[in-house]
């Protein structure tokens, strides 16, 4: 299938996602990345109703590239911003939380958790906004970034449709380019913008090349094939439905 007929078919696929729904718009989480700027990119082409939240949350890089690229995608392709600014609200979240996150501080869990608390804030501005303005949820995760766990469960793995969920990101970006995307926003490394000088591949610890030839079958040593597999196998519960109890046998 050729790029041009591809945008079209998710530009489709959109159209009749908020048809079905009955919603009056789109709205997204926009952080100036490769996956966001896409996702905005094919909604404002599917309907003028879309907004992009800007939601800067302690890291450094929020408040300045991460907003600078944010705002040249919302105007380079039309579509309307805001900004809320959720340090104050993680900080309060922190401060209540106490001393109930030490227990996790000795294996490095209680970093993870003070880390996975933005993505998950960000998700309830989205869903709140969103449910007050009639609008659908959009994903902005990509299948490298689904096949190996590398998102928040109940934070940016929450949303109502994804438009890219099929989309490895060099087909990543390689749309951004047919849809001429920022230069910025394709040339920065990938990042999740979670803390300073964060880039996915060095919290990965592998490449988007090397999980792009796992799934689609491409060249990969045996020892890089076993480690994204066991990345896969250990993130199963983030890509199902919750456990539901349904009675003995």
């Amino acid at each position: 299938m050729d790029i041009s007929t591809n945008v079209e078919n998710r530009v489709k696929w959109i159209k009749e996602v908020l048809e079905s729904s009955g919603a009056r718009g789109i709205i997204y989480g926009n952080s100036g990345g490769k996956d966001c700027t896409l996702v905005g990119a094919l909604c404002r082409m599917a309907t003028p109703n879309v907004l992009g939240v800007i939601m800067p949350c302690q890291s450094s890089a929020n408040y300045g590239s991460d907003r600078d690229d944010a705002l040249a995608a919302g105007r380079h392709f039309g579509i309307e911003q805001t900004e809320v600014d959720l340090t104050a609200v993680k900080e309060s979240l922190v401060a209540a939380l106490g001393d109930g996150l030490a227990e996790g501080e000795e294996n490095g869990a209680a970093r993870s958790a003070l880390i996975n608390i933005n993505p998950r804030l960000r998700m309830t501005t989205l869903y709140a906004l969103g449910q007050a303005k009639g609008y659908l949820v959009a994903g902005t995760g990509n299948l490298c970034e689904y096949t190996v766990g590398y998102f928040t469960k109940w934070g940016d793995g929450a949303y109502d449709f994804d438009p890219i969920a099929d989309l490895t990101v060099p087909e990543i970006y390689e749309m951004l380019r047919f849809l001429d995307a920022p230069a910025s926003i394709i040339e920065k490394a990938p990042s999740a913008g979670l803390y300073p000088e964060q880039t996915d591949e060095t919290e990965l610890g592998v490449t988007y090349g090397d999980i792009t030839a796992y799934i689609r079958g491409g060249e990969l040593s045996e020892s890089m094939r076993r480690r994204i597999a066991g990345m896969e196998e250990r993130t199963a519960h983030k890509r199902r439905m919750p456990l539901r109890y349904a009675g003995a046998e």
